[in-house]
């Protein structure tokens, strides 16, 4: 596998960033990450980061509690920026290059969204992170890292979650889950297992990119997944 991948778009959802608070971002978890990605950035690989906001707002909540829709999604979309502005600092400090560039304009804090530009950036080894979602509503994150991967021709996706790949079920609720070592797109479509949504996954499938799942806290995990070895769950 490892002399297949050169590029990788990696997804963290904003939940990870949480660590054991209840709120924001945990400064530990920031350090963790950039480290992590340092060992495979290291090796070559061009990355490319989209992140989630959930730990901040998440609008598909704030719309169940009342707050329209599409303004909901707008105030998720901003969250993700103020994540990717975290993670950004977190990888300088790991001596790592790194650009946000944001889906919502906002020159003064990161780039807009240029995918020509994105690619450039990517070739010449600066970590991207990818902001604000498709910067659409009802899209979730999952959405915008399928589209962003497919965009700058991403040789794999993956996807950081707390749990080490796709199970039949919630393995946290039930400890018999099946865990699926590699499973088709068709398959996690049909069985509509919930680690990434619907239409990240049929994207996926439409472009023939695989997904790799894997728990983010298995550490070195990123680089052993470079290296080939089998971590979590392929999907393709």
């Amino acid at each position: 596998m490892s002399n297949k991948i050169k590029r990788i778009l990696l997804k963290i959802s904003g939940e990870a960033l949480l660590g054991n608070q209840q709120f924001g971002v945990d400064p530990k978890v920031l350090i963790y990450l950039a480290k992590e990605i340092r060992t495979i950035t290291e090796k070559g690989i061009e990355l490319g980061i989209v992140i989630g906001g959930g730990n901040i707002f998440r609008g598909e909540g704030l719309a169940q509690s009342g707050i329209d829709r599409v303004t909901g999604d707008q105030m998720g979309m901003l969250a993700t920026i103020i994540n990717a502005l975290a993670i950004q600092d977190a990888l300088e400090r790991e001596c790592q290059v790194a650009r946000v560039m944001s889906a919502l304009k906002v020159n003064e804090v990161c780039e807009d969204y240029i995918r020509r530009r994105a690619i450039r950036h990517l070739e010449k080894g600066r970590i991207t992170i990818f902001a604000a979602g498709t910067g659409n509503p009802y899209f979730t994150t999952d959405s915008a890292a399928s589209l962003r991967a497919v965009e700058i021709e991403a040789d794999l996706l993956i996807k950081a979650t707390k749990v080490n790949g796709v199970y039949s079920e919630d393995p946290i609720k039930n400890d018999k889950a099946q865990h699926y070592q590699k499973i088709s797109y068709n398959d996690f479509i049909t069985m509509n297992l919930g680690v990434m949504d619907t239409t990240s996954i049929v994207m996926c499938k439409e472009n023939n990119l695989p997904v790799r799942v894997y728990d983010m806290n298995i550490e070195n995990a990123l680089s052993e997944i470079i290296d080939g070895k089998e971590i979590g769950t392929l999907i393709g």
